[in-house]
């Protein structure tokens, strides 16, 4: 199938999962981290198991661990694979699914593929984006790093159209959308009085780390108050910077949601974001989004509806102000975690062996081989799906 091609219809080659299986997910991204992958699948594994389903986690909470660098929040499994592999032979899942990249999505897919065993894989993070504002990595090292490892699955899922169609570009061939959901019963409208700072009040929420653009929030013209709900590497550096703006760290469940419903608008300056699940929560709060027009934004604010997508942020969170907070609820009330929940769960693939492993194996080695020499030439070259 062409790179371009897109896998909307893209249908399981197995029996679809029935009630009571069990599911495994398997992460490096889980608590104590606070961010929008480890809400996803702590949501997502919850739905599960109210589907009747039986789920069971691999996490770093099960291994001895050290701090990432420049990412300390992060743990990363050491020397996990025998207790991965034990793990999963132990529950015998009828489906996995890796959902990250790290030391545990490397042990588990190094473990089905020996196995001969399907899974899938989720793609949260523009990793290449986040390493090269760290490091001088090319972009397509880290981009022909990330086809090996989903290129391996049955299906990688992707939170919005854009992303699908961003990785399809870039010689992915096995996308499928997942979306992210919100919790409205937490995230609802609230008292704006909450915060008595000069209005109107502007929030960023989120890691306060160099790959957020924290910075274009801060130094956008705004004429009232401006907050930081979160914390992060950058934290120390900005509040010596902007002394004049309040830093409140990080705030969780219906905290996090009053801070966030006393704005008048939330400021997401991201350009690297897959998604960026805080734009819903905000939504959900009856809060406008302004943004750039970039990927994650674009699939989920609305312009001119449920806020502002502009190249000049101080002009997208001016407009914002003018978005109806009741068009922002209406629009996070369709996005349930139990709807997207089904739609993972149709995603998944059943554990079933496959025909001749070594044999896929070596022609997946060959085709990676083939794609990477192919990327340096101006030509895209064509992915075909085992």
């Amino acid at each position: 199938m062409a790179a371009g091609r897109v896998h909307s219809s893209f249908r399981h080659a197995v029996m679809p999962l029935l009630p009571g299986m069990r599911i495994m997910i398997v992460t490096d991204a889980w608590f104590p981290q606070t961010n929008g992958v480890v809400s996803t699948l702590a949501q997502t594994a919850a739905w599960l198991g109210r589907f009747g389903h039986e789920v069971r986690m691999i996490t770093p909470r099960d291994f001895q661990s050290v701090a990432c660098p420049t990412y300390p929040e992060i743990r990363l499994s050491l020397m996990p694979y025998k207790k991965v592999q034990s793990t999963i032979l132990r529950f015998a899942p009828h489906a996995l699914h890796i959902a990250t990249e790290g030391p545990l999505g490397l042990c588990a897919r190094r473990f089905c593929i020996a196995r001969g065993m399907r899974f899938t894989t989720s793609y949260h993070t523009q990793f290449p984006q986040y390493l090269r504002a760290r490091l001088p990595v090319p972009l397509r090292f880290s981009y022909a790093a990330l086809r090996w490892f989903h290129g391996a699955a049955q299906r990688c899922m992707v939170s919005t159209a854009s992303v699908r169609n961003d990785l399809a570009a870039r010689g992915f061939g096995n996308l499928a959308v997942w979306r992210r959901g919100v919790d409205t019963d937490v995230f609802k409208p609230g008292d704006k009085q909450f915060l008595q700072l000069p209005r109107p009040i502007a929030a960023y929420v989120g890691r306060v780390a160099v790959e957020k653009n924290v910075d274009a929030f801060l130094t956008m013209a705004w004429s009232g108050s401006k907050i930081i709900i979160g914390d992060g590497p950058e934290r120390a550096r900005l509040e010596k910077h902007y002394p004049q703006i309040k830093f409140l760290g990080y705030r969780f469940g219906a905290d996090l949601a009053a801070h966030l419903a006393a704005a008048d608008i939330m400021v997401f300056p991201s350009r690297t974001d897959t998604f960026g699940l805080v734009n819903l929560e905000a939504m959900a709060c009856g809060v406008p989004v302004a943004a750039y027009p970039v990927t994650g934004p674009i699939d989920v604010v609305t312009d001119g509806i449920t806020g502002a997508l502009d190249e000049d942020l101080a002009a997208a969170a001016q407009r914002a102000l003018n978005i109806d907070p009741a068009a922002c609820r209406a629009r996070a009330l369709r996005s349930g975690w139990d709807v997207c929940s089904r739609e993972f769960e149709a995603n998944l693939e059943r554990c079933d062996t496959l025909a001749q492993p070594k044999l896929i194996l070596a022609s997946r080695l060959v085709r990676e081989s083939a794609l990477d020499k192919a990327s340096s030439s101006s030509i895209r070259p064509s992915r075909t799906r085992l």
